[in-house]
């Protein structure tokens, strides 16, 4: 990228064409690509997914809007394949992106990273948000945790008088030490105003300074559920409060910001009732302490190590071929789409064209002049045919007269009435002289029937008439 002073140049409006370096469309789409990606961190978006696509690829595309704005979103296969649950067009969702441009088409993008439900996403962020901004104020600091009581003579509850933990707590609390007394701070422990009761609780059980120990619990829920114990006015009210506090809210797995700023956190109510009670093994009462204070540690140096993988990651992407990988991506599903509805259309318009030339067809059919001319096709055939069956007759009559004559003149009728023709074997010619013959030669005689040979024995010369000729040279 060219310097910031030359930046300044050549987006001057005093500049002339010919002075500057002049940007081609690409060239500007793709420095505004650079601007954006280097100029913002990767940011947390809420909103509600309209116009979600899932093309081939395995990409997802959607619009993520509010009530007064919207914007493109890309979330491509590697990182979708993270997501616990399935979007589609209404949902309400938390995004982690980065602010791109489509350089393609010039479009502003997200192209997103980590997706949340949002209605749970929502509380998570702004839970994790809190406990970021409370941490670094110092209410979580270990120097600020206050032993408890090795033998409490009498210990508060804050809870709901009704429900399931404080019969847990009092269960435990009687078998493991009957000897303590109990006092019960009675408060609602979820729903509107649940904080502000539990904060009034805790500051009658400040004034009253009759417990050598208190108890915030309740039962598990939905990290909803649990809001009234993620406020920041409980937190510091907690935090503010001279007596040791143990925080037994929700189930083990459920986790508070009053388990963050109370003086020792337990995994449930009945835990809670355990840890306030004396236990027969200091060790593992030391144990578990050590065990909270690396898992607080643990927690921080996790959230900085993480904190400083984004940043690594969103400086990779940024010049990654990865990112261009992206756009080609993007790009081709774009091309996809509009073959795809190029096609569409082609093919609608080239059946309308059928269908019209059908129609055309159809109407250009004379099918009443056909069949006329079918009918007379079918006359003429048949004068036709009896045309060619008198032809037929009168040639045969014809061709009978014909063969009797020829029968009449032919040699083989002459054989018929007992002549025959004969001929030389030798010469292979017609004899008509017996003169032309002597002793000896071989002939072939050919009758009405079937051929002979023969060989001459003696020539009978015929004998001349008055005029000096023969019969033979008279014919």
């Amino acid at each position: 990228m060219a310097p910031d002073s030359n930046r300044s140049n050549i987006f001057s409006s005093n500049s002339n064409p010919g002075d500057t370096d002049v940007f081609t469309v690409s060239r500007l789409n793709r420095e505004a690509r650079r601007l954006l990606e280097g100029g913002l961190p990767n940011l947390w978006v809420s909103g509600e997914i309209s116009n979600l696509a899932r093309p081939g690829s395995g990409h997802i595309y959607f619009t993520l809007k509010d009530d007064k704005a919207q914007v493109s979103c890309a979330m491509f296969r590697g990182n979708n394949r993270k997501l616990n649950f399935h979007p589609e067009d209404g949902s309400l969702v938390l995004l982690q992106a980065r602010v791109s441009i489509y350089e393609a088409r010039g479009n502003y993008q997200l192209i997103v990273e980590h997706m949340e439900d949002g209605g749970e996403g929502l509380l998570r962020r702004k839970f994790e948000d809190l406990k970021a901004r409370l941490s670094k104020a110092g209410l979580f600091d270990v120097q600020h945790k206050q032993n408890l009581p090795k033998l409490p003579g009498r210990i508060g509850i804050i809870t709901s008088p009704t429900g399931a933990a404080i019969r847990d707590i009092l269960h435990i609390l009687k078998r493991r030490f009957p000897t303590a007394d109990i006092i019960i701070y009675p408060t609602r422990v979820q729903g509107d105003g649940a904080n502000d009761e539990i904060i009034h609780a805790l500051q009658v059980a400040i004034n009253r300074n009759e417990c050598d120990v208190l108890i915030i619990a309740r039962g598990g829920g939905s990290l909803e559920d649990l809001w009234s114990f993620n406020e920041e006015n409980v937190a510091r009210a907690i935090y503010d409060c001279p007596l040791p506090i143990i925080s037994g809210v929700g189930h083990e797995i459920d986790f508070t910001i009053t388990d963050l700023v109370a003086d020792v956190r337990a995994p449930t109510p009945s835990g809670a009732a355990e840890l306030v009670t004396p236990d027969k093994d200091e060790l593992l009462r030391t144990f578990t302490a050590i065990d909270r204070r690396a898992e607080l540690s643990l927690r921080r140096l996790w959230a900085a190590q993480s904190e400083q993988h984004k940043q690594l990651s969103s400086r990779l992407n940024r010049i990654h071929p990865g990112a261009v990988l992206g756009q080609l991506q993007q790009r081709s599903d774009e091309l996809i789409r509009r073959l795809t509805t190029s096609t569409q259309e082609h093919l609608e318009t080239q059946q309308a064209e059928y269908q019209q030339l059908t129609m055309r067809l159809r109407n250009a059919v004379p099918a009443e002049k056909l069949a006329r001319l079918t009918e007379r096709l079918n006359a003429k055939q048949q004068q036709l045919t009896s045309v060619m069956r008198h032809i037929l007759n009168a040639v045969s009559s014809r061709a009978a007269i014909t063969a009797g004559s020829l029968n009449a003149v032919s040699p083989l009728a002459t054989l018929e009435r007992g002549y025959a023709i004969v001929w030389s074997s030798t010469s292979g010619k017609l004899l008509n002289n017996a003169g032309n013959l002597k002793p000896g030669d071989r002939i072939k005689t050919q009758l009405a029937k079937g051929q002979f040979e023969a060989t001459v024995e003696k020539t009978i010369p015929e004998k001349p008439t008055k005029t000096g000729k023969t019969k033979a040279d008279k014919l």
